[in-house]
């Protein structure tokens, strides 16, 4: 990657913000890339029906502003000593919104969301299949924006649709943070609606007819890194240029350093996401997992600087956490599972699939659920917590053998970041089952430090990504222990609980 920017500067800050799925946050970096302050505001989750979750808008919206303010008065400091604003988002969660009014038409659809898996079956039966393939990179899915985008237009088909405008969060807030001034995303996030052409970095016409969805109603496709405008001085009382979107993934890969081919990730969050950094080129993978963009950035010359990825996403993670603690309350936190599946020499003959959303790669299957497998009698809560932390571990080896297989230089190290790689227990597993080693940061918030490396990178705030990612400290690194062999007999005994969750209701 090429270097950014002027001489880095002694003062000033750059704010961060990342718009979760459960909650935004926003941190402010000093000069020495630094965290001074932080805020998080938890997002309240809709469910209409089963399969569906929604999020308000104006609630996105107006916690970002609350993050915002509340972090810049947690650090002391004044608004005009910020030197540039970055947005990363989660990804595919999309909505629309009257452009006069600026009031959303309804909820944000998030991208866990399978109320569209009709359509894609429908396309799928179709033989859109290898078509989308090839245009996008992705499979289809419910998984992504366009099916979204398309139910959400058929249902408000009665709005006048030149009054119209679509996008993910990022567009959305970026239109917000501009006083409306602003429709645009970037390459990262257009990438994973399933409506760009990967090789073009546009949108496709094609798909956007197959889809039926207007053009004009979409944000401008803009690279990664570099100028989106400035924040509306009623906001913060100045105008900050906003100069690095991301999708929260992308953001996670910039942050680890992983800027060329053969570098890999993987975010433990609500869900588990692998992103491998494959180059400047397009890689194919015949094991179902997606082409993206890592990220872009326009050359002096005017040309754009693209870097893609393969990327593996697994829909439920951490999430199957918070259901043992939300859920079915067998946990009081999240913490406790460590000590619990450490009170048992194994999982008692356990297995769990964490299906609540289906299952992504490498099986992209809408249909199967979550279960339990191997219940008997013996069976305590220990082993249940332990079932649920292996099969985390076991999703992500899944997604690990599937990047080798496509790709030419093989995983020789896992770096990640995320809640759950808090977890001792699970690092170590997963490091046996993976049988390389498993390297956390002592900087866990890895998704909005890569978002504020590239905003400051973008406005000259600091000079080279390289000197940013050199000062980065290793926590730990957990290396493949003497469960190896064990680990890896269970997960072929997994797999097989896998291929009966799909079938659950034959």
């Amino acid at each position: 990657m090429q270097e950014l920017g002027g001489k880095t500067k002694s003062s000033g800050y750059i704010l961060a913000l990342d718009l979760g799925t459960t909650g935004n946050r926003a941190f402010l970096f000093n000069a020495d890339g630094q965290i001074v302050a932080q805020a998080y505001k938890e997002l309240t989750q809709y469910y209409p029906q089963p399969g569906w979750l929604e999020h308000d808008p104006m609630e996105i919206w107006q916690a970002t502003c609350w993050v915002m303010q509340t972090a810049i008065q947690n650090a002391q400091i004044a608004s005009t000593e910020i030197v540039a604003v970055g947005l990363t988002v989660q990804r595919e969660t999309c909505l629309i919104w009257d452009k006069t009014t600026g009031q959303p038409l309804y909820n944000a659809i998030v991208w866990q969301d399978r109320r569209t898996a009709p359509l894609c079956h429908q396309l799928q039966q179709e033989g859109y299949g290898q078509e989308i393939c090839d245009r996008t990179g992705l499979v289809i899915d419910a998984y992504f924006s366009a099916t979204k985008l398309s139910w959400l237009l058929e249902n408000f088909a009665g709005f006048d649709q030149k009054n119209i405008l679509a996008g993910t969060i990022d567009t959305w807030v970026l239109w917000n943070l501009t006083g409306g001034r602003v429709h645009a995303t970037d390459h990262s996030n257009a990438s994973r609606t399933m409506l760009m052409n990967l090789a073009t970095c546009d949108w496709d016409e094609r798909l956007l007819n197959l889809f039926k969805i207007p053009a004009h109603i979409l944000p401008q496709i803009q690279p990664s890194l570099g100028t989106f405008g400035v924040t509306d001085a009623g906001l913060l009382g100045v105008e900050i240029p906003i100069t690095a979107i991301l999708g929260d993934q992308q953001a996670a890969l910039f942050g680890h350093g992983c800027n060329q081919s053969g570098l890999m990730k993987c975010t433990y969050g609500t869900g588990s996401f692998l992103v491998a950094h494959t180059g400047s080129k397009i890689v194919r993978s015949q094991h179902q997992l997606l082409s993206t963009l890592a990220w872009t950035l326009a050359n002096p010359s005017g040309t754009l600087d693209v870097a893609y990825a393969l990327e593996g996403s697994i829909f439920t993670s951490g999430a199957c956490i918070k259901w043992l603690r939300d859920g079915i309350k067998l946990i009081a936190t999240a913490a406790e599972t460590e000590a619990l599946a450490n009170r048992v020499a194994d999982n008692g003959g356990v297995y769990f699939v964490p299906a609540f959303s289906g299952l992504g790669a490498p099986h992209w299957d809408m249909s199967a659920r979550g279960a339990f497998f191997g219940m008997t009698a013996i069976v305590q809560r220990e082993h249940l917590v332990r079932a649920v932390l292996e099969a985390v571990a076991y999703q992500v080896q899944e997604v690990v053998q599937a990047i080798n297989a496509s790709n030419n230089l093989p995983i020789e190290r896992l770096s990640v970041d995320g809640g759950a790689c808090e977890n001792n227990f699970l690092m170590q597993f997963q490091a046996d089952v993976l049988g390389i080693p498993v390297e956390r940061p002592t900087m866990r918030e890895m998704t909005v430090q890569g978002i504020a490396f590239a905003a400051g990178l973008a406005a000259g705030f600091w000079d080279s990504y390289e000197a940013l990612v050199r000062q980065r400290q290793i926590d730990r690194v957990f290396e493949p222990g003497v469960g190896r062999n064990r680990a890896l007999e269970n997960f072929a005994i997994w797999q097989k609980a896998v291929e009966r969750s799909k079938h659950w209701a034959d």
